[in-house]
């Protein structure tokens, strides 16, 4: 009895430890939603919520700029170019908006910072991944990836440096996606892999405001033996193959000469026109050699003689 209450009192600890970590599990993802939908809603935030003495500033710094007129006027006007985006810092809050650009802005001198984020496509090589395939093979895989800042906020609120994680990552799901796959299946199923990249990478970096546009395989180099064991494999294959296709070819042409001297014995007359024409090829090459055949049955009479 003893035994069983503390196998029962085990299962139910088991499924309380449980409860709790799927309440954990919950929470944490709650977490990480609010912060993603925190840093998306600065948008419209904004500086509201600056406080008092943000807002002292604030005036403070508008007051100096026109008292400066109009050398401070040079300060406030920034331009960004129709491919980058600025992104507005007052006293180290996003600025209400967003994004700025592009085209004209204005910045207070004392209080507001920006930074520039480039929008267009960019492209980067994945230096070679030495992997281990699942049949244990050991290839050399590089690749190319086509990305963009979708979200220029979030590029930059969410993530030190969206380039390098990028590389990174990219660099990390190569290996991953390829440890999967046989080598038979690196080798012809390269459009499979690069789709399959391109989704992985695109989900990981949506909290970064990173579009994977595109992602590719440049080359897959075997190990020097492999080569070799390959090109042998196929050499074989072909030979085999030749040796196949000139069998059959040698059987059809037994099979026509046999069928050529069936007809040749029904008339006898036709063995000397077959003589004629070899005759007349061999005068066509301006031989001096001419060779004359000798029926047998001649040599025979002779030997009874």
């Amino acid at each position: 009895m003893e035994d069983g209450r503390e196998t029962a009192a085990m299962r139910e600890q088991k499924r309380k430890d449980r409860q709790i970590g799927s309440e954990l599990i919950s929470q944490n993802n709650k977490d990480r939603w609010c912060y993603t939908n925190d840093d998306t809603q600065a948008l419209e935030t904004g500086d509201s919520d600056i406080g008092v003495c943000g807002w002292i500033l604030v005036l403070f710094s508008i007051l100096l700029t026109l008292l400066t007129l109009p050398l401070s006027i040079w300060m406030c006007i920034k331009i960004v170019k129709e491919y980058e985006r600025a992104i507005i810092f007052r006293l180290g809050r996003i600025l209400r908006g967003g994004a700025k650009g592009p085209g004209l802005f204005f910045i207070l001198p004392c209080t507001d910072s920006f930074i520039n984020v480039d929008m267009r496509t960019i492209t980067f090589d994945i230096p070679p991944q030495e992997v281990l395939t699942k049949d244990s093979v050991t290839v050399s895989v590089d690749g190319v990836v086509y990305y963009r800042v979708q979200n220029a906020t979030l590029a930059v609120a969410n993530i030190t440096n969206a380039d390098a994680a990028t590389r990174l990552l990219a660099q990390t799901t190569l290996r991953n996606v390829l440890g999967t796959k046989n080598l038979a299946e690196i080798l012809s199923d390269r459009e499979e892999i690069a789709h399959s990249m391109q989704s992985t990478l695109d989900d990981a970096t949506d909290d970064w405001g990173i579009k994977v546009e595109r992602v590719e395989i440049k080359d897959v180099k075997l190990p020097l033996q492999l080569q070799r064991a390959m090109a042998a494999e196929a050499e074989a294959t072909r030979e085999a193959r030749a040796k196949v296709i000139a069998a059959e070819g040698e059987m059809n042409a037994s099979r026509a000469l046999k069928e050529a001297s069936l007809v040749i014995a029904e008339s006898p007359s036709a063995l000397q026109l077959r003589y004629l024409q070899t005759l007349n090829t061999i005068a066509a090459e301006k031989n001096s050699t001419i060779i004359f055949p000798l029926p047998i049955d001649m040599m025979q009479s002779f030997m009874k003689h």
